[in-house]
């Protein structure tokens, strides 16, 4: 039987910078994933952007370690992983979104983030076209990147199997064997590998993975859509987040790539449970009008392609990352929320640590955040 240290279920977000770092700790590393090639899931369907701006701590530290290894990626491997350091701006035109995004700031500037209240003209200068019609101001976060996640598990695969990780796609797993408490091998659909850790990072099918060895998880796929203009002239650089709700729609956010288009999202209201990842008819008529509203100067631009992906949700909006008492040797790093890419790097530090030494990197305390078992009834404000 062949064997590993580590079989990893997936090659994303999360389980593409999970191998490296794992294959980097001197771990004999096997990744699988029943897609063709790399990040060939839900991770080439999002749209890149790179935030720490979030109302959760162990999240900001988690995304500021995502942001140093991005932001560092190409002066260390060569690669170009089409990173704009544009910024985040969410921005307000409700008095309670002024109110939230206010609070927020003492949070996210006491554990680091590079954050502060933008007054109107100030919005106005960074976003020139926008509407200037009831707005409040805005958040801005000038560190926070948008990339490409094509070049991105592009890039880790290739860093990854340089470090000595073996990646076998086109094989999906379908069982996990454990005996006298701890994991002993993975199955798929065409061989055995005995391995004594496995980790979950298996994305929308995780809460599957998950009951392969009686674990439940609480992830719930649902379906968001996105799209990609034209390039035109480069009219602004943040990464544009609009928090009013619309019908069949609580947000939409924005920003222009490195190639200058313009990708641009929502989050359904009500969200949309399930799989499919086929495109709607319903989705670019919604967003449009919305984006128009929001800039008006986007209106005689031509959208190029609508596609649609999965957001693995957990009940509060946040990932679920940890290790198995029983059965020893079951990682997970799951539910990342539509948050993956941003994500990944950090949790794939921490998960490594957790296998490797049994603490991860992030502060415990506000690693706990992360656990299982934790209460998921208060939901993150920005996820």
């Amino acid at each position: 039987m062949k064997t590993c240290d580590l079989a990893i279920v997936g090659a994303g977000s999360v389980g593409l910078p999970a191998a490296l770092a794992a294959a980097r700790r001197g771990l004999s590393t096997l990744v699988l994933d029943a897609c063709a090639s790399p990040g060939q899931g839900d991770n080439k369907h999002a749209i890149g952007g790179v935030r720490a701006t979030h109302s959760e701590p162990a999240k900001i530290q988690v995304c500021l370690r995502s942001m140093r290894i991005f932001s560092e990626w190409r002066e260390r491997h060569g690669d170009d992983l089409g990173l704009r350091k544009g910024g985040y701006l969410f921005v307000a035109y409700r008095p309670q979104d002024q109110r939230m995004l206010r609070d927020l700031l003492v949070i996210q500037k006491a554990h680091g983030l590079n954050i502060d209240w933008a007054p109107p003209e100030r919005v106005r200068e960074l976003v020139p076209g926008i509407s200037p019609a009831g707005l409040l101001g805005g958040t801005y976060s000038p560190d926070d990147l948008n990339l490409s996640p094509l070049r991105c598990a592009a890039a880790f695969h290739g860093a990854a199997v340089r470090a000595g990780a073996d990646f076998h796609f086109r094989e999906r797993v379908i069982g996990i064997d454990v005996a006298d408490g701890r994991v002993q091998a993975v199955r798929t659909d065409k061989d055995t590998y005995a391995t004594r850790n496995v980790l979950n990072a298996a994305g929308a099918d995780a809460a599957a993975v998950g009951l392969m060895v009686g674990i439940e998880l609480p992830v719930f796929p649902d379906m968001h859509e996105a799209g990609v203009t034209e390039p035109v002239q480069r009219l602004f650089d943040p990464l544009l987040v609009d928090m009013r709700p619309t019908p069949g729609s609580t947000n939409c956010y924005l920003h222009q790539n490195s190639e200058n288009r313009i990708e641009f999202c929502l989050t359904p209201d009500p969200l949309i449970p399930g799989i499919n990842r086929e495109s709607s008819s319903a989705f670019l008529p919604m967003i449009a009008r919305r984006m128009i509203d929001l800039m008006p100067c986007l209106a005689t631009i031509r959208v190029r392609r609508t596609w649609r992906g999965c957001y693995p949700q957990t009940p509060d909006g946040g990932p679920i990352v940890g290790s198995a008492e029983t059965p020893a040797g079951y990682h997970y790093a799951v539910g990342m929320c539509g948050q993956g890419v941003m994500l990944g790097p950090g949790i794939a530090e921490d998960i490594v640590g957790l296998i490797t030494e049994g603490r991860p990197v992030t502060d415990p305390g506000l690693f706990d955040s992360f656990r299982l078992n934790r209460d998921f009834g208060k939901t993150e404000k920005l996820k």
